[in-house]
């Protein structure tokens, strides 16, 4: 993927940025693309079901360009059975970050634009809604 350079006000470079039409997907695993599996029961990894909706919609998103990441609570010692889960029912991906800290009630702060959406049981194409938002005051 060609990352498009970027200025400061003063013109010096900064982080590169994605072309406009890409999206960089972060997605959760367990309670998104699966059924909610802790990683206290590794056991049930290797045997639960993707959620068709995620399948096909993930998949699509990959097959028009955008980069999808898996970014999941599973430890490094889940890396292996998680990888080969993805790719036994088929999941196309870039990469998978592990270790997101547990619990929930995430709040990203970035110097890119971040949107998030809160998955709520039914994969479909994200539409656009006007919501209140947290913001740092100007």
């Amino acid at each position: 993927m060609k990352l498009n350079e970027s200025l400061d006000k003063e013109g010096r470079k900064i982080s590169p940025k994605l072309p406009d039409h890409i999206k960089n997907y972060m997605i959760d695993i367990d309670g998104t693309i699966t059924d909610d599996v802790p990683n206290e029961e590794p056991e049930r990894m290797v045997t639960c079901e993707p959620y068709p909706d995620a399948l096909s919609t993930l998949n699509k998103w990959y097959d028009e360009g955008h980069i999808i990441t898996f970014f999941t609570s599973r430890t490094e010692e889940h890396r292996k059975v998680t990888e080969d889960w993805l790719e036994k029912h088929g999941f196309k991906y870039h990469g998978i970050l592990m270790g997101k800290p547990r619990g929930g009630n995430y709040h990203w702060i970035d110097n890119h634009i971040v949107r998030a959406t809160r998955f709520k049981g039914k994969f479909t194409d994200l539409i656009s809604k006007k919501k209140d938002i947290e913001v740092f005051e100007d």
